[in-house]
């Protein structure tokens, strides 16, 4: 199909984004990376007035670590994270969740900003947020206002961000320096969007002893969510495949699961204990 017609402005700073959004009285939304919201009106699930293009604003991209969190630019592409240095030493988890998003050329052009803004159930960069504690700043023309990734995700496709406002950044809490971090999925064979994408983090003392454990699931419910009962198993306790195979049991406790033509809601309960599983194996044996 082809979508409707439509404006098109580029906005070369934030001011002037946000200028042009509040002029549009809500008929107007900003186009980065354009992977999510050029299909949808493509397909008309959306109509829109008028593309307000953000992408050339030299502001809203960078990575750069500031004190015990990574923060990044809503510009900055997956295929930018998923080779940076930085990321790979501090939260290398979030380096191989980038590198697994679509193939190169949604990697090239798709960016974290517009993957986290657009809230895709399916999407691999929630499970992060949710899993590192992420804090996503919104800009708009009353100031810059941040939000946690658990107050951020409100549902399919929806989130908090206010009406003629811009996701400026991005930000990460880094584990400490004894964790290690990891993230595996499984993809859907035609799309590549995650049935069920996990990261996890474990952080461990010299005996063996776990005292650091976080991890996001995404891809089988509405929003991606933290597996708090499997990081309460594994606190306290020396790694075994025994206590391994306990906490991945507990990975969808308190959780729904969805259900489409492709996956079942048995089914994606089954995917998400394997896949904490592989997480927490790769990670501590």
């Amino acid at each position: 199909m082809i979508a409707n017609t439509f404006a098109y402005e580029r906005a070369v700073s934030v001011d002037e984004a946000l200028r042009l959004l509040k002029e549009s009285g809500g008929d107007a939304t900003v186009l980065a990376g354009g992977h999510s919201i050029l299909p949808l009106m493509k397909i008309r699930l959306t109509t829109l007035e008028k593309l307000i293009d953000i992408s050339r604003i030299p502001e809203l991209k960078g990575i750069q670590q500031k004190g015990d969190r990574l923060e990044i630019g809503a510009l900055t592409t997956h295929a930018e994270i998923s080779k940076d240095p930085t990321v790979k030493e501090t939260i290398p988890a979030l380096a191989e969740a980038a590198a697994s998003i679509g193939d190169i050329q949604v990697r090239n052009r798709g960016t974290v900003g517009g993957n986290i803004a657009h809230a895709d159930p399916a999407s691999d960069l929630p499970a992060l947020a949710v899993a590192f504690d992420a804090n996503i700043d919104i800009q708009s023309t009353e100031g810059t206002e941040t939000f946690t990734a658990e107050d951020f995700f409100l549902g399919p496709l929806i989130t908090a961000i206010p009406e003629n406002s811009i996701l400026k950044t991005v930000s990460f809490a880094i584990p400490p320096k004894e964790a290690k971090s990891t993230y595996v999925k499984y993809a859907h064979p035609a799309t590549g969007y995650a049935v069920v994408g996990v990261a996890a983090a474990i952080g461990q003392m010299e005996d063996g002893m776990i005292t650091y454990a976080r991890v996001g699931i995404t891809g089988v419910g509405d929003i991606a969510f933290r597996a708090e009962e499997v990081e309460r198993t594994l606190i306290g306790n020396k790694p075994t495949e025994d206590l391994v195979q306990e906490a991945a049991k507990k990975a969808t406790e308190g959780q729904e699961m969805g259900s489409d033509l492709f996956a079942s809601e048995e089914y994606r309960h089954h995917l998400c204990q394997v896949y904490t599983k592989r997480a927490l194996n790769k990670l501590l044996f």
